[in-house]
């Protein structure tokens, strides 16, 4: 007998659009479902949710941060042999994503085979263009970065080590 399983596309390969692709992590949340799912938010409104709690001042800003923190960590996964890295500004969306530790986990689960990608950033920002670099690789891959949100930080990156193979 012979049994046939079907294969299914990422989302990532499917869609470029960063709404669709964190809302594409619920069915993949696992952990503290409760706290995370019964608000009836979607999970890109929930997140935009916690950032104007805490770090944004306007729904606006805070989707454009969330929209291209997706981006960016849509990137590292597909891309762990390019040396990229974030601003302080789209770093604050990375950082919602990571802190909402359910939710990080499913997206995770869903765009890196279950693999976590550490966060482990190093003290000293780098200063060498990479968040430039990065803007201009995530557009070459088919996103479209906000220009003016990695400008402000484009000699300015963020001190993460994308060279560690489960790290972004």
């Amino acid at each position: 007998m012979t049994v046939l399983t079907e294969r299914t596309t990422p989302p990532s390969r499917i869609s470029r659009d960063p709404r669709e692709l964190l809302n594409a992590v619920q069915p993949h949340i696992e952990h503290l479902t409760i706290n995370v799912l019964d608000s009836g938010m979607t999970i890109w409104d929930r997140e935009i949710a916690l950032l104007l709690r805490d770090e944004v001042d306007t729904r606006e800003t805070a989707e454009r941060i969330l929209g291209n923190a997706v981006m960016y960590m849509i990137a590292s996964i597909e891309h762990p042999e390019v040396h990229i890295g974030v601003g302080k500004i789209v770093d604050k969306g990375v950082h919602q994503i990571y802190l909402d530790t359910p939710v990080a986990f499913a997206f995770f689960a869903l765009y890196n085979n279950g693999v976590y990608k550490h966060h482990a950033p190093f003290i000293k920002r780098r200063n060498d263009g990479t968040v430039r670099d990065t803007a201009k690789f995530i557009a070459s891959i088919g996103f479209a970065p906000d220009a003016e949100l990695w400008a402000k930080d484009s000699a300015d990156c963020s001190p993460c080590d994308s060279k560690v193979p489960d790290s972004h």
